[in-house]
């Protein structure tokens, strides 16, 4: 059955955008740079974090540049779909690298119904290993933006996040007390200095 022509001017297009980088790279400014102008085209958005993430604000995703705007932080990633209604047209989710994988299938239902869905978060953690579901969330996403934040060391472009406490656990929210991007060559350098 082919669709009248009015019919199809009036489905809504989704798809997942993802956002990803070290730690200090304009990951969090960016989507919010990106929400900011769907507000500005009168589109109606929700944004959502992990709840762990009380680093800045309880209910707000904010960059390290301190601008910030409301979110709903969730336990779970099929929490997300609670809060979404038909009249949603952009999601925003910050910080998925601490969802698991069923972020994967909340992006993909959200893009199905519609949705441009916008995700930020590290692709890589403090050991250099993938991540969380952000692998998988780029291998899906049509389109990805790779940001690099400066080498503390050398002033070259970084990608690593490099932690300078003492922490065998995967998650440890800090800030640059306890993290500072790397390139890879100084990455690779305090690799070997801390195994000797």
């Amino acid at each position: 059955m082919f669709l009248e022509k009015n019919q199809t001017e009036n489905i809504r297009r989704g798809w997942i955008e993802v956002i990803c980088g070290s730690m200090f790279s304009g990951k969090t400014e960016e989507l919010l740079r990106r929400l900011k102008r769907a507000k500005i085209a009168k589109q109606k958005i929700e944004i959502f974090k992990p709840h762990i993430d009380v680093r800045y604000s309880e209910s707000e995703v904010v960059s390290h540049d301190e601008n910030a705007i409301p979110s709903t932080p969730v336990e779970t990633a099929l929490n997300i779909l609670l809060y979404i209604n038909d009249d949603v047209d952009v999601v925003g989710i910050d910080e998925a690298q601490f969802f698991d994988d069923t972020l994967i299938e909340v992006c993909n239902q959200l893009a199905n119904r519609g949705i441009r869905v916008i995700v930020a978060g590290l692709d890589m953690d403090y050991l250099g290993n993938p991540f969380g579901p952000m692998p998988k969330l780029m291998a899906i996403a049509e389109y990805i933006t790779k940001v690099h934040a400066i080498c503390m060391r050398c002033g070259s472009l970084a990608h690593y996040s490099h932690r300078k406490i003492q922490s065998d656990k995967l998650v440890v929210l800090g800030e640059t007390n306890e993290y500072e991007p790397l390139c890879r060559e100084c990455y690779n350098k305090v690799m070997i200095q801390s195994k000797s």
